[in-house]
């Protein structure tokens, strides 16, 4: 029997899981890391944290499966996208890492399109330049950090720097790299125009791959000091909802998937390039060569559910505690015996800003309609509610792109929750459905290793092998026509507070 290993490298953790051929768990370890907020807005995460967490969760499963290190034949990485890793001459890193949440770079995004051109700009990066993206980050660090820029040689991607530390290559994949601002996704390379314009060295960036595509093999150094072996091959791998579209058999036309992480993400397959001319959706090449995706975002998904647990929820830890049950299903059992619309209570989930629809990195959380008669029970299915009218927001879009959606799956730590599936298919109108695999960004990770290991014909035939349809979500049709309703005002409440937003931005 041989293995393939899958690691997903979070914003809140690091999950490696090893697979054997037939795509079936056999060991998982996870590490978490702290995240940084210098500032009202900002978010630095720490890279040797990430590549610590990698080395530990390895020797983790090693000590703990009966497989051999011989028969591990491959390793695929999936990552947070669009943080910014900086190194010097020495491949020391420079500063923290600028993460894909931090919103401190509006400025930068302006002068990026004033640079380039909007036009020119969706023509051939197929977004436009938005604070959550690697090219504004650097831009920053040139306009603020002039001795950090000044030392810079090369620019990596979180899953990118933790391969560098695994076998020595400065490599990426195509999913990851069209994050970054600086890939002309069409054609699936690298921009000469917007690096040029933007004057940005070519060689400070890696070289891109497909995500089946071998990128290396591990150093002896990395092999020493997690147990495996030198030869074991590392594939391109993906971005985290790439790798997830992979992990959940999203890989042909009409398929999508909703995902509940830090962030919420609906993500469409897609064989042709679709580009929103409003930009209030990402196209990105995918994780199957060829082909590309199409991606609304909410910023703070689970980060919004976690922000609750961690400021206001304290009585729900200490019961879950004591039960020795996880904080999110005593959660959930809190929120069912709560009405459908929490008692007229609304929550805006902008902790971070917003991509989609809004583009603003100036918007901030709310709860509104809050009176005496809520509990912290209707406070938490409001937070749940406004994640899903988010998403909801993203589904509308690819609908009015003429993307059909034909299955939509979830995934996610917020995926697992029956109660937050069944809000998704009242809102959303249609079946929701899950895969018996919870392992998502990981296992389409070890897919990806498994094709550039020989043990997969191809991306596509491995999902349809391998990754079975477990749980089904019928929509309410009650339900759907209150959420109508409740989406309406949601939606407007944005737009009455648009121009707040930016008053609190500047006060």
């Amino acid at each position: 029997m041989k293995y393939v290993m899958g690691i997903d490298i979070g914003t809140s953790a690091t999950k490696t899981v090893l697979f054997d051929e037939t795509c079936q768990a056999v060991a998982m370890a996870s590490c978490e890391y702290p995240l940084y907020q210098p500032q009202n807005g900002w978010a630095e995460q720490q890279p040797e944290d990430w590549y610590q967490a990698v080395v530990q969760t390895i020797r983790e499963i090693l000590a703990k499966s009966p497989v051999d290190a011989k028969d591990i034949v491959g390793i695929g990485l999936s990552g947070q996208m669009h943080g910014l890793v900086m190194l010097n001459e020495k491949e020391e890193v420079i500063r923290p890492a600028i993460i894909w949440c931090d919103q401190r770079t509006g400025k930068e995004c302006i002068e990026i399109t004033r640079t380039v051109g909007a036009d020119k700009l969706m023509k051939i990066t197929a977004n436009p330049a938005l604070t959550g993206f690697t090219a504004s980050k650097l831009l920053w660090v040139r306009n603020h950090e002039a001795e950090h820029y000044r030392q810079c040689r090369h620019i990596l991607l979180p899953k990118d720097y933790v391969r560098l530390r695994m076998t020595g290559q400065y490599a990426t994949d195509v999913s990851d790299a069209s994050g970054m601002q600086f890939l002309d996704v069409r054609h699936r390379c690298w921009s000469d125009e917007i690096l040029d314009r933007l004057d940005i060295d070519p060689s400070w960036l890696a070289k891109v791959y497909e995500s089946p595509d071998v990128t290396g093999t591990l150093t002896t150094a990395f092999a020493a000091a997690t147990g495996l072996l030198p030869q074991t091959i590392v594939v391109g791998g993906a971005g985290d909802n790439a790798a997830a579209a992979v992990g959940t058999g999203i890989v042909s036309d009409g398929k999508a998937f909703t995902t509940i992480g830090t962030s919420g993400v609906v993500f469409a397959h897609t064989s042709d390039l679709h580009i929103d001319p409003k930009g209030r959706v990402h196209s990105f090449c995918c994780a199957v060569p060829g082909c590309w995706h199409v991606m609304g975002v909410t910023q703070a998904a689970g980060l919004s559910l976690r922000w609750f647990r961690d400021t206001l929820g304290h009585d729900y830890m200490k019961e879950a505690e004591q039960a020795g049950l996880d904080p999110y299903v005593v959660m959930d059992h809190h929120v069912e015996h709560v009405p459908i619309g929490s008692r007229r209570l609304l929550y805006l989930p902008y902790l971070m800003g917003e991509r989609t629809p809004h583009l603003d990195p100036d918007c901030r959380g709310v709860f509104f309609g809050l009176s005496a008669i809520h509990t912290q029970d209707d406070m938490l299915r409001a937070v749940m509610e406004g994640v899903s009218y988010s998403l909801t927001d993203c589904q509308d879009i690819l609908r009015d792109m003429g993307i059909v959606v034909q299955e939509m799956m979830a995934c996610g730590g917020g995926g697992r929750s029956p109660l937050w599936r069944q809000m998704l298919a009242d809102m959303y109108n249609c079946e929701v459905k899950t895969v018996s695999s919870k392992e998502g960004p990981a296992l389409g990770a070890a897919i990806l290793a498994g094709v550039g290991a020989g043990l997969f014909k191809n991306v596509v035939t491995a999902c349809r092998d391998f990754i079975d349809t477990k749980t089904y979500c019928q929509p309410d049709p009650t339900a759907h026509a209150y959420y109508e309703k409740g989406h309406a005002l949601y939606q407007k409440l944005y737009r009455q507070l648009a121009g707040c937003y930016q008053d609190l931005a500047t006060l």
